[in-house]
């Protein structure tokens, strides 16, 4: 059965899930991959602060493409989120609730989304254009010159996901 989740009540449904279920997210969602990773770490480690409330966040793997004409967003898939492992455990030891991206993660980020109660969303590789029909608003937060790749807020409306890591530890790899 497919359950709809809305971001805001995370601490409602976070240990209801088990890896393998299949939900539908709606809410704010953030954009990042690796250079905007390295840069939110510049910017913590030299103010610490991040460029948006860390602290039940979720964040997605992806550097949407620029939208056509009346559109909101381009091509919206995930990226390899084995690339963003040498960040996530700090993340989610800040609060963060949980990441979207595809591919198995390391042992360390299993562990951390174990001892923090958090989540890893699998979202589908190669459907990205599908995927944009699930999102209803972007809004470039930062890093704008690093263009796909800037952090963008995004609002999304049951935007499909598989939990590939639930609170538990439990994977589907």
């Amino acid at each position: 059965m497919m359950k709809n989740l809305f971001c805001v009540e995370y601490e409602e449904w976070k240990n209801t899930l088990s890896a393998g279920d299949e939900v539908e997210l709606s809410g704010t969602v953030f954009t990042a991959r690796d250079a905007a990773h390295r840069r939110m770490f510049e910017i913590y480690e030299a103010e610490g602060r991040f460029p948006f409330e860390i602290k039940r966040s979720f964040i997605y793997y992806a550097g949407p493409t620029p939208a056509a004409p009346g559109k909101i967003i381009g091509s919206c898939g995930p990226t390899t989120s084995s690339r963003m492992d040498v960040y996530a455990p700090r993340l989610y030891d800040l609060g963060l609730a949980g990441t979207i991206g595809k591919g198995p993660r390391s042992q360390g980020v299993i562990d951390s989304i174990k001892s923090n109660g958090a989540v890893y969303f699998l979202a589908l590789g190669g459907v990205g254009a599908l995927a944009a029909k699930h999102i209803t608003s972007l809004d470039v937060v930062c890093f704008d010159d690093l263009g796909c790749e800037s952090i963008k807020k995004l609002t999304f409306d049951r935007f499909p996901l598989i939990v590939g890591i639930d609170h538990l530890g439990n994977s589907v790899f």
